[in-house]
């Protein structure tokens, strides 16, 4: 468990119970054990290592280096989503930004508040490319508050690619406030929003609701999801694809 540790930054009981081919309860045990040494910090769910707990920060250099194969073929298959032809909003985020590559070859008008997006499609001539505007938070670096809410609300979009940061049977969260205004703002604009999420973001809550599940139409992740998520999401009849 303490080697898992290093190399994940959530541990889902589920999956721990799985890999180590252990009981809930010892599982249990033991994580309640490495919280008293300080390894790790229990929350819903599972557990997080106890660096990554405090602020709920979210950087982008750090987060693009985690999961990069599975973050790699649920981009593809979000592309293969779209048509040429369409107003695609691109969320910030590292997910996010793998799809803007496997986009860069289509015929699209995109609207991001993403930096690395930006720089990704800015020299694409097949693309229409515009920015919300907004405070450009370095760390994330992605344009937020009040301006790129209030420049999203003049347009209409066929479709939402979208990160998040949470997802659990009561919907949709993210930690960064900023953030989650200007993703609410993108749901209500688009006909078709798609979330692109790995494993690890299933099972935890954050602090600030973003919106319901049913807010979605469709869901990418990978194949490490649990079952028991892929049936939550069904169940709301959304569709789940895995990569």
């Amino acid at each position: 468990m303490r080697q898992m540790l290093a190399t994940k930054d959530f541990l889902n009981l589920e999956t721990l119970c799985r890999e180590l081919d252990a009981s809930e309860s010892s599982v249990r045990r033991d994580l309640d054990l490495l919280e008293a040494e300080g390894v790790l910090k229990r929350v819903y769910g599972g557990a997080v290592p106890v660096q990554t707990t405090g602020s709920g920060a979210f950087d982008f250099t750090v987060e693009s280096g985690r999961l990069s194969d599975e973050k790699n073929r649920i981009a593809h298959i979000a592309a293969s989503l779209i048509q040429d032809g369409q107003t695609v909003i691109l969320d910030g985020g590292s997910t996010v930004a793998a799809v803007a590559g496997e986009l860069a070859s289509k015929s699209l008008h995109i609207v991001t508040n993403s930096l690395p997006i930006t720089e990704t499609l800015e020299a694409r001539r097949n693309i229409e490319l515009t920015l919300t505007g907004g405070y450009l938070d370095p760390r994330i670096r992605v344009m937020l508050g009040p301006m790129c809410e209030q420049m999203l609300g003049l347009i209409r979009a066929d479709v939402l690619i979208m990160g998040i940061g949470s997802v659990t049977e009561a919907g949709f969260s993210n930690n960064n406030t900023l953030v989650v205004g200007s993703e609410q703002k993108m749901i209500e604009i688009a006909s078709r929003v798609i979330i692109v999420a790995d494993h690890t973001k299933f099972g935890r809550g954050a602090m600030v609701p973003v919106a319901p599940l049913e807010a979605a139409n469709t869901v990418i992740s990978d194949r490490e999801l649990a079952p028991e998520y892929i049936e939550m999401l069904r169940s709301r009849g959304i569709e789940v694809l895995l990569a």
